[in-house]
């Protein structure tokens, strides 16, 4: 239970004992300004506005009650306004939850009891294509959260949800046939330019009737388990996967091959799927086609909305897809929770097949099915992130710009580094830079991609914090001490030190949000803001100068190797590396 919790629950209880029904919650906050304390509980006016209570007198009730529970926690409480209960931590409490701290690897963050096993459908490129700018955000915050929930104890599977089935793969079949024609060695080499590739087979499709005829035959024989066709599609979507493969691992991201779990594994569940939607009475045939009728979805008409789960020649939908993909989730994969990381336009979409899931039985209520939506990325022109002439931006071109500027950037700022070490530093900066530019920014809205900002050394980036985390190391190294090599106890005395100490204490309270809400950005401006007051920390209360108390400069040097150990933990958990100089 992390701090936060404690203390909620804590206010909750003494607001019961107050008068207010049981399970009355007091919303226990974070302060914005020191003079509100360290946390502030606000739940309290509404409880008395609900209760018919003077807010100000409930509170001073409640601060009583706590303050006879908390006398070792809080150093004091105030109640301001008409009901606001403002709590300052007791600074020797703060200074023993971070003596723990510092002796654990975790920092502090407590596991999650107890574990469940969640399903994250993350990245889902198509195949035969390259992955571009869109598929950034799927990949890097859904990596993020697996590695926070992984993190505190859950077992995670990441569903990579690849398009590696439909009509599409009849022409690129077809076109894949002509090619081996040509060079019988293909089917053991990459295919090149797969977006190439898949340019050419559309364009065959379009402008050549044979063509066009024989891919449709294709698709059939393809459907039908024709172990030729197979071979072909099999070829493809491995050539697809390793080049794919080669993003994943630049951009540090923990998705492996094992983690494909691509539409075509779900065929052999449509038509029983289909089959049991009919003998429930959900699916129904209308106009040759089976259709299920939704009341929670109106059409224009006010009609409910009709989702079609086969098509009049037989043919599945995507829905049908997603309905067989929740139930094998849930039954197969035995998932308490899934998350699905997909952009915001499949909202309704997703709504569709999780209704009729619902209906159906096959995921019970308990387990929630998360659309974690989000944005998409921007240019500079507010217009969606586009090459110069207009094109898709491949991932691997922008994350070999990112590498370019990045080296250019570490050869200027550290001249007399190695060449290895500036290599190492600058593949740090680049990818991290990258992800955190994305990382930072809230998921549901779309942001503005931005060279300059992203790869800056100020303001909320990736190379701040990096920064952060080597100047933190030297200063060890000018200690001459070990980080873990402290003896002497921490004090809290300066306000700095205090201000940092409150900050250290929420890392678990920031954790638990991220796993809860899926939102990276959280944790993002955490760190930020910790790095932050560290550095206020550092400007106004010596360390190492000469004169320094050595059991002061201690102290001070577990704030420090706190602070370290956090940021190192939190960039970690957003997939982001940090080196030991820059």
């Amino acid at each position: 239970m992390n701090i936060r919790q404690f203390l909620d629950a804590k206010v909750a209880h003494a607001l019961h004992m107050a008068g207010a029904p049981e399970g009355s919650a007091g919303m226990v906050r974070p302060s914005a300004r020191a003079n509100f304390g360290d946390y502030q509980a606000n739940g309290v006016m509404a409880v008395a506005k609900s209760q018919g209570l003077n807010p100000r007198e409930l509170a001073l009730k409640v601060q009583r009650l706590l303050e006879a529970e908390l006398g070792d926690v809080v150093e004091k409480f105030e109640v301001a306004g008409p009901g606001f209960i403002n709590i300052f931590l007791n600074p020797q409490w703060v200074a023993g939850q971070l003596e723990q701290a510092y002796g654990s690897e975790r920092a502090g963050v407590s596991q999650a009891q107890p574990p469940q096993t969640v399903v994250v459908d993350l990245s889902a490129p198509n195949v035969a294509k390259e992955m571009h700018v869109g598929h950034l955000r799927s990949t890097v915050i859904g990596d993020a959260v697996s590695r926070t929930l992984e993190f505190l104890g859950h077992k995670v599977i990441r569903a990579n949800h690849i398009g590696d089935w439909g009509t599409q793969f009849g022409m690129l079949i077809a076109h894949l046939e002509e090619l081996q024609k040509e060079n019988p060695a293909i089917m053991e080499a990459e295919l090149g330019d797969l977006e190439q590739f898949y340019r050419e087979s559309k364009t065959h499709y379009d402008e050549n009737p044979d063509f066009a005829e024989r891919a449709r035959g294709y698709v059939v024989k393809l459907q039908g388990g024709d172990p030729w066709c197979l071979q072909m599609w099999r070829k493809l979507v491995d050539v697809t996967m390793v080049q794919n493969q080669r993003t994943y691992d630049r951009l540090n991201v923990k998705i492996r091959p094992e983690d494909t779990m691509g539409e075509s594994m779900y065929n052999d569940m449509l038509p029983a799927i289909v089959a049991d939607l009919k003998t429930k009475g959900l699916a129904v045939e209308d106009e040759g086609a089976l259709v299920v009728y939704l009341d929670e979805f109106k059409g224009k008409d006010g009609e409910p909305m009709g989702v079609i789960v086969q098509k009049r020649d037989g043919g599945f939908l995507y829905t049908t897809t997603d309905i067989a993909c929740a139930k094998y989730r849930y039954e197969t994969l035995g998932a308490d929770r899934v998350l699905y990381y997909i952009d915001a336009r499949q909202a309704q979409h997703l709504q569709h097949a999780w209704t009729i899931v619902r209906k159906a039985g096959y995921v019970p209520d308990t387990v929630p099915l998360e659309h974690h939506a989000f944005g998409v990325m921007l240019g500079k022109d507010g217009k969606p992130f586009k090459t110069r002439s207009g094109g898709t931006v491949k991932l691997s071109d922008l994350l070999d710009e990112a590498l370019s500027r990045a080296t250019a950037l570490i050869a200027s700022k550290s001249p007399d580094m190695d060449a290895a070490q500036q290599a190492e530093v600058a593949n740090a900066v680049a990818i991290g830079a990258v992800k955190y530019a994305d990382l930072s920014k809230n998921r549901t809205t779309d942001y503005v991609f931005d060279w300059d900002n992203m790869l800056s050394f100020e303001g909320n980036t990736a190379p701040y914090l990096q920064y952060a985390v080597t100047r933190i190391r030297s200063i060890f190294r000018k200690a001459g001490v070990e980080v873990t090599g402290l003896q002497g106890a921490l004090v809290i005395n300066e306000a700095e030190e205090r201000a940092l100490a409150t900050k250290l204490v929420q890392f678990n309270e920031v954790v638990d949000n991220l796993a809860r809400e899926g939102c990276p950005h959280l944790l993002c401006t955490y760190l930020y803001e910790l790095a932050g007051a560290f550095m206020t920390f550092y400007e106004a209360c010596p360390v190492n100068k000469d004169g320094v108390d050595v059991a002061v400069r201690d102290s001070r040097l577990k704030l420090c190797a706190l602070v370290a150990r956090e940021l190192e933990l939190g960039l970690g958990l957003l997939g982001i590396d940090t080196v030991e100089q820059m």
